[in-house]
């Protein structure tokens, strides 16, 4: 056999694993699931709040309570509730498996 002829299958190996399942759903769907749930709040000036939120509405209002804010990836302070303005929220993410 020379290099470019690949070699014969190995019949007596395991079968490839299965592809990974992709998660579908909306966003709001993703909200609803992290609702009580410990979760990171980036805004669009780079500060992080996390803490488990509490409640959002359909402007992306948010309420976190036991807050820690990090900036450049340090804790600054830290709050028991935080009320944030929707249009500051860059994006949520979840900091535990939903």
């Amino acid at each position: 056999m020379d290099e470019s002829t690949p070699p014969p299958p190995d019949h007596n190996s395991s079968p490839p694993p299965p592809p990974p399942i992709a998660v579908s759903g909306s966003p709001t769907d993703f909200l609803k699931g992290v609702v009580g749930k410990r979760v990171i709040v980036r805004l669009t000036s780079g500060v992080d709040y996390r803490g488990i939120l509490s409640c959002l509405d359909g402007y992306m209002n948010i309420a976190l309570e036991q807050t820690e804010e990090h900036v450049n990836g340090s804790t600054t302070n830290r709050y028991g509730d935080a009320f944030i303005r929707g249009n500051n929220v860059l994006y949520i993410s979840a900091a535990e498996p939903i």
